[in-house]
């Protein structure tokens, strides 16, 4: 049991730290800065901003918004970890950058600017400049949360084991019995007969992937702190969960699996001199994480768009009169509850989509010459 919880530990911290590099370096959404006095006239100018709500959820931003009360914005401030050309490491909380204020000369960028929405340094003369940005954002700060969720669920799972006897508690019940259930499931019905054999070796990193992205969905769906973070609809941090299985199958991938890439059983000249079928074996290498990382990704933005647009009637009717305004709220608000329901279906299903593609590239590398034999006679029959 010892060496398992020791691998499922190391596995979970090394998709820790990718996907924390994924999401606070790669950026690929834009922080959102803290609003300011003008910023908050224009909005009540302009009415309710739907496109503004959506966008300020799903993208990544410097501070962990909780509500809005009376016009101030609660907010947890979270530390910035950036680098100066000039003055070397600064660390401080992003609250000293909040309503267009600066420290030490960084500040967020404004609206229209280069890096609009992102920490930007000023140099002595005047240039502005994007320094090295290491902070720890919101969706940052999600990832750590929802891994220490699932530690503290695998760790106190086998702690149940480990304390009672086998022939005494044969079935557990409660919380335990339910992850039971989902780790055996996975194993017998996706693991097992996709990998083969070695299935056992490769099994603590596809169940650590299922229940990282299964908990990750669900934290997603929670509408404040410390849920509500879109981590797994940062492509950054799903590229990462990609990878990590394109690692596992490339690198130890047998030579069976290699032979199949570099040198297929097709006729000669689709090799030879011209390396045809190779090329476009090396180019599904690359489409496999490429599809890995869009579906999940994807799929889950697409969820929290959908349910925020679903909310955001109840206040877009608000103008249209008492009996409209009524009747879409009624109307907003069965949906809405319908779609977060379906949510959390499909925060199951992805989890389960990802981890059984991840076990069939991983049998796809894994199987032996044999195997191999037995495949082409039942094609060429």
């Amino acid at each position: 049991m010892k060496p398992r919880l020791r691998n499922i530990t190391l596995l979970l911290t090394m998709l820790l730290v990718g996907a924390l590099w994924g999401g606070v370096y790669a950026q690929s959404e834009e922080p959102r800065p803290a609003s300011n006095d003008a910023q908050k006239v224009q909005e009540a100018e302009e009415g309710f901003d739907v496109v503004g709500l959506i966008f300020d959820h799903i993208s990544d931003a410097y501070s962990w918004h909780i509500a809005t009360y009376k016009g101030h914005h609660i907010e947890i401030p979270l530390p910035c970890i950036v680098r100066s050309r000039t003055e070397g490491w600064e660390v401080f909380l992003s609250s000293r950058l909040a309503h267009g204020h600066s420290y030490k000369g960084f500040s967020i960028a404004p609206e229209g600017a280069e890096w609009e929405g992102k920490i930007v340094a000023t140099g002595a003369d005047g240039e502005v400049y994007r320094p090295i940005d290491l902070s720890i954002t919101k969706n940052a700060a999600g990832v750590i949360i929802n891994s220490l969720i699932l530690l503290v669920v695998i760790l106190g799972c086998a702690r149940w084991y480990k304390r009672r006897d086998y022939s005494i508690y044969a079935v557990p019940k409660g919380f335990v019995g339910a992850v039971e259930m989902l780790i055996v499931s996975l194993v017998d019905d996706v693991i097992r007969p996709s990998v083969g054999k070695d299935y056992k070796r490769y099994a603590p990193y596809l169940l650590t992937a299922f229940f990282f992205i299964f908990i990750n969905n669900l934290m997603g769906l929670v509408p404040t702190f410390p849920g509500g973070a879109n981590t797994t609809g940062n492509i950054a941090i799903t590229l990462i969960l990609a990878l990590a299985t394109m690692f596992a199958v490339n690198v130890f991938g047998n030579k069976e699996y290699w032979k199949e890439i570099l040198w297929p059983d097709v006729p000669i000249w689709m090799k030879c001199p011209i390396p045809l079928m190779p090329v476009i074996e090396l180019f599904g290498i690359i489409s496999k994480p490429f599809a890995l990382t869009i579906r999940l990704f994807a799929n889950t933005l697409a969820g929290h768009m959908v349910i925020l647009a679903l909310t955001s009637l109840v206040f877009v009717s608000a103008t249209m009169g008492t009996t409209m305004n009524i009747v879409m709220t009624i109307f907003s608000v069965l949906l809405t509850v319908f779609m977060l329901v379906l949510e959390i279906l499909v925060a199951y299903i992805q989890a389960y989509v990802f981890t059984m593609l991840s076990s069939v590239f991983v049998g796809l590398s894994r199987k032996d010459h044999h195997e191999a034999r037995k495949e082409k006679t039942k094609q060429s029959e």
